[in-house]
C-alpha cells in the first residue's frame, strides 16, 4: 500500500506573511488524515511548521504517521525550507514519541500553573518598582542579541536568530515600555539591583504570561529568580487572573527544576530537526 500526501487547496498566503497548504493523507488514494504545513512567522520561509497531522482512528498505528510527517519534510523541501518545527501537547505521548523517533529534538516547552488565591509575599529585604525609561532603553539593547543567542545555541543561523529576535520585540514590544497589557519590574534585594521581570498580563483569553525572568549575574545563586517569580504571580493575582504561563528553553535545567518546584507543569512541547 502506498500512502501520499494529495493537497486540497492551493497553497495560502495568510496575513502574517506566512503561506500554507492542507493535505490528505491518503492510501491508494482512499483519504486517511490529513496534514497541515506552513511557514514560520518568527523565522520566516527558511522554517516550516507542522500545523496539524492526524491520522483517522480505524488506520493509526500502521505507520501512516510516519509516513505522512515524512511526506511533509519533503514538502517542505520544495518548498525551500531548511528547517522543519512541530508543537505537540503535554499528553499527546505518541505523537512525542513519533517526533522523537523521526529525529525531531526537544526546543523550549511552555508550562502553566493554577495559581491560589492568596498571592505570595516576597522574602525580606526584597521589594520590587517598575523599571524606568533609561533602564528599559538599556535592556531592549541587549535582550535583543541575548534572546538570539538561546537560538543560536541551538543550531539556528545567527542572521535569522537575530532577526527573529527583533521581530518579536517590534511584534510584542510596539509601544516599548508604555505597551499595553506589559509590564517591567525590576527586582531589589536589601537596596541592590537583584533582577527583572518582563510580564503580560493583557486581558485576553490566554493566562498571564513570563516573557523574561533575569538574575543579575552576581546575584546568581541567591533565591532571587525564585523571588522574580514570586513577584509575577502575586501582579497576575492582583489583576484578577488566576493562571500563569511561561517558556523554558530545552537544557535549561536550573529554571526548568525552578519552575517544577513551584507547581509549573507542562503543556506544550516544541521540537525542530534541520532538513538535510
Amino acid at each position: 500500500m502506498t500512502t501520499t500526501l494529495r493537497p486540497i487547496e492551493p497553497l495560502q498566503q495568510e496575513a502574517d506573511g506566512t503561506v500554507s497548504r492542507r493535505f490528505q493523507v491518503c492510501v491508494n488514494s482512499r483519504p486517511v488524515g490529513a496534514v497541515h504545513l506552513g511557514t514560520s512567522e518568527v523565522f520566516g520561509a527558511a522554517v516550516a511548521r507542522v500545523l496539524d497531522l492526524r491520522i483517522d482512528e480505524a488506520d493509526r498505528r500502521r505507520g501512516r504517521g510516519t509516513v505522512a510527517a515524512l511526506a511533509a519534510e519533503e514538502v517542505a523541501r520544495v518548498w525551500g525550507c531548511r528547517r522543519i518545527e512541530v508543537t505537540v501537547p503535554a499528553g499527546a505521548e505518541a505523537a512525542l514519541r513519533l517526533a522523537q523517533a523521526l529525529g525531531y529534538t526537544p526546543r523550549s516547552r511552555i508550562m502553566e500553573k493554577r495559581l491560589d488565591t492568596t498571592a505570595p509575599a516576597l522574602p525580606a529585604g526584597s521589594s520590587a518598582r517598575p523599571m524606568t525609561a533609561e533602564e528599559f532603553a538599556d535592556w531592549r539593547v541587549a535582550e535583543v542579541e541575548a534572546f538570539a543567542r538561546e537560538w543560536i545555541d541551538r543550531g539556528v543561523p545567527e542572521e535569522e536568530a537575530l532577526a527573529a529576535s527583533r521581530w518579536g520585540q517590534v511584534r510584542l514590544l510596539p509601544d516599548g515600555l508604555d505597551t499595553a497589557g506589559m509590564e517591567f519590574h525590576v527586582l531589589e534585594h536589601e537596596g541592590e539591583r537583584a533582577g527583572m521581570l518582563w510580564l503580560r498580563l493583557g486581558g485576553d483569553p490566554e493566562p498571564p504570561y513570563v516573557y523574561k525572568v533575569e538574575t543579575e549575574e552576581s546575584r546568581r545563586g541567591q533565591g532571587h529568580g525564585r523571588t522574580l517569580m514570586l513577584l509575577a504571580e502575586a501582579r497576575a493575582l492582583a489583576a484578577g487572573r488566576r493562571a500563569l504561563g511561561l517558556n523554558v528553553f530545552a537544557g535549561n535545567t536550573p529554571a526548568e527544576r525552578l519552575y517544577a518546584s513551584l507547581g509549573y507543569r507542562p503543556t506544550l512541547h516544541h521540537l525542530g530537526k534541520p532538513l538535510l
